[in-house]
C-alpha cells in the first residue's frame, strides 16, 4: 500500500510499543499491516499492534474509528485487504478454542427462544465440540459461570425476558464458561447500569490477575486510567499504544478525537493505490 507523503500525514509517527523482545508464541494477538476496506472505503488502515499477556486492554477512539471492526478482524468475521493476525503466533482458526467473546448487545437476536443457562452452556461447546451434547461437568461450569455474574436465580429466564443489564451478564458468564486465555468483548459497559459495570469491571480484573488477557472496546473516557492498564487508542490508524499511565495524555486525545476527516481522506486515497496496485 502506498503510504501518504510527510507533508499530508496529519498524525506524527504513532507511540505504538510493540514487544520486540518476545516470541510470538508468547503474544496473545499479534497484528501486522492490517488493511481493512468496504467497498473501498477504509475502516483500518496499516495497523500493527501487540496486546501484551495478562493485561486488561481498552480500545478507545471516535465513533467509525474502527474498533469493533478489530474484534471482528481478529476473529477473521472480516475480510482483510492485507495483513495478518495471530493468536499466540497461530492463525485464529487454529486458536478459537482459547479466544472467548462478548459481542455488542445490539448484535444479538434476543428474540430467540433460548434460556440464559442454554446460552453460558454454548461456551462449553469449543470443548465438547458440536455434535457432542454437554456434559454434566459442563452445566456445572456453565451454572457455576452464571453464578459468578450474579444471574443463578434466573438460569431457567428465556433471554428476550432480561433486561440490557441482565442480557450482558449472561454473555460474560458465556465467556467465563468457555474458559479461555484471551477474551474480546465489545462494548460490554454500554447501556448497563452503575451497578451492573462495576460488577463485570470486577469480574474482568479478576481474569486479569488469572493471567488472561481481556481486550474490549470502550467509550468512556472517564474511567479508562481506573479500568484499564493498557489502552489502544485508534482513529483508523492505531494513534497510541502502551500502558494507561505512559500513552492515555492529551496530546493521544487530541490526535486520536481531532483530524478525522483528514485521516479518512488520506487512508481512502491509500486503498485506491492499493486496489491500482493489484490491478
Amino acid at each position: 500500500m502506498t503510504e501518504p507523503s510527510e507533508e499530508s500525514r496529519p498524525l506524527e509517527a504513532p507511540a505504538i510499543q510493540l514487544l520486540q523482545d518476545v516470541d510470538s508464541e508468547r503474544i496473545p494477538i499479534r497484528i501486522h499491516d492490517m488493511t481493512i476496506a468496504y467497498e473501498r472505503k477504509p475502516v483500518l488502515w496499516d495497523v500493527d499492534l501487540d496486546v501484551p499477556e495478562g493485561k486488561l486492554v481498552g480500545i478507545v477512539g471516535p465513533n467509525g474509528a474502527g474498533k469493533s471492526t478489530m474484534i471482528l478482524a481478529i476473529m477473521n468475521l472480516v475480510p482483510k485487504a492485507s495483513g495478518w493476525v495471530r493468536i499466540y503466533g497461530e492463525p485464529y482458526e487454529e486458536m478459537r478454542r482459547i479466544v472467548g467473546y462478548v459481542p455488542q448487545r445490539e448484535s444479538v437476536d434476543w428474540d430467540f427462544p433460548i434460556s440464559a443457562l442454554e446460552v453460558v452452556t454454548m461456551g462449553r461447546y469449543g470443548h465438547v465440540g458440536w455434535v457432542r451434547r454437554p456434559s454434566r461437568h459442563d452445566k456445572q461450569i456453565a451454572e457455576e459461570s452464571l453464578d459468578k455474574v450474579g444471574m443463578a436465580d434466573l438460569a431457567n429466564r428465556q433471554i428476550s425476558q432480561l433486561s440490557g443489564g441482565q442480557q450482558q451478564r449472561v454473555f460474560l458468564a458465556r465467556a467465563l464458561a468457555q474458559d479461555a486465555r484471551v477474551y474480546l468483548m465489545d462494548e460490554p459497559f454500554a447501556g448497563v447500569d452503575a451497578a451492573t459495570e462495576e460488577a463485570i469491571i470486577e469480574i474482568l480484573m479478576e481474569l486479569r490477575a488469572q493471567g488472561k488477557t481481556i481486550l474490549v472496546v470502550h467509550h468512556d473516557l472517564q474511567t479508562v486510567t481506573r479500568y484499564f492498564d493498557w489502552v489502544i487508542m485508534l482513529n483508523m490508524r492505531v494513534v497510541a499504544s502502551g500502558p494507561t499511565s505512559e500513552v492515555f495524555n492529551d496530546t493521544t486525545l487530541n490526535k486520536t478525537y481531532g483530524g478525522r476527516l483528514t485521516v479518512l481522506s488520506q487512508a481512502a486515497q491509500a486503498v485506491q493505490d492499493y486496489e491500482r496496485g493489484r490491478g
